[in-house]
């Protein structure tokens, strides 16, 4: 059993309250994502089913929440998972099940790096460990890893998945190729050099798991593309070294719609569901 004393501190937000740990130098009092807004708006219906892996203290997955029928939050850090929990309760979220495992492509423990100074960088131990991953001197747990297909199998299907896991993205893709096939829509980080340096995959090999999405918005470019174009816009990104923190893989039943003002995703009946 883990047993962790820090010193913690609350931070009130337009999303609610969360306990964070005092340590944590970039999570300040700042945390209204446009991620949330976007997702939010990606949502279907109220009845809608939400899995966010890679739920960190819950600054994504509570507020989402309120938005949806159910969310399934994943967090592989110990630590945090235990802030998770207590925000939950504390932001009244009845409707969020919480599991302390990490995504993965197969059912076996993993290292995980626990980072203090940016928690929410905390990752599955990197293939090539380079000095910044290691800058605040974390420790090194174990964690379980699970196909999240298995895990989660008496669930419904999920209509978002919203992944913001730290290189773990391909690995969780592995294991979840049904979740995948059910989800409507995918938001997930796009952050280059967590694919070459933490999973050490190239950008086909991560996009190969995702042959069922038939559009992609980049917000952070203000345009999107179609299945066709997927690995050359996002080759593109990866060598030039752009970033992004929620792109969006879509269903056949969106579209995406390019304006001089930005990107924006649209049903079929062409109505705007995200922008």
């Amino acid at each position: 059993m883990w047993c962790f004393i820090v010193t913690n501190k609350l931070l009130k937000t337009p999303h609610g309250e969360f306990c964070v740990d005092a340590r944590d130098r970039f999570l300040g009092d700042n945390l209204s994502l446009a991620e949330i807004d976007l997702a939010r708006s990606l949502l279907s219906n109220p009845q809608s089913t939400i899995l966010v892996v890679g739920a960190h203290v819950g600054t994504v997955a509570i507020p989402l929440s309120r938005a949806c029928r159910e969310l399934v939050a994943i967090e592989a850090n110990p630590e945090t998972f235990v802030l998770l929990e207590r925000n939950i309760a504390h932001n009244g979220c009845d409707n969020i099940r919480a599991f302390n495992v990490a995504a993965n492509d197969e059912s076996r423990a993993i290292e995980f790096l626990a980072n203090t100074e940016n928690s929410g960088g905390s990752k599955r131990m990197p293939k090539f460990q380079d000095a910044g991953y290691f800058s605040d001197d974390p420790a090194i747990v174990t964690v379980p890893g699970v196909r999240l297909d298995d895990y989660l199998a008496d669930f419904p299907a999920f209509d978002m998945v919203f992944m913001d896991c730290e290189g773990s993205e391909y690995f969780a893709f592995l294991g979840m190729p049904k979740i995948l096939r059910q989800a409507r829509t995918l938001m997930v980080e796009f952050l280059p050099h967590h694919l070459s340096r933490v999973a050490g995959i190239t950008v086909e090999q991560f996009i190969e798991p995702l042959s069922g999405f038939d559009h992609l918005c980049i917000p952070s470019k203000n345009g999107g593309c179609t299945k066709a174009d997927f690995l050359s816009v996002l080759q593109n990104m990866f060598d030039n070294c752009e970033v992004d923190s929620a792109i969006v893989f879509a269903r056949c039943n969106a579209q995406i719609d390019t304006e001089p003002t930005g990107a924006r995703l649209v049903s079929e009946d062409r109505e705007v569901i995200a922008r």
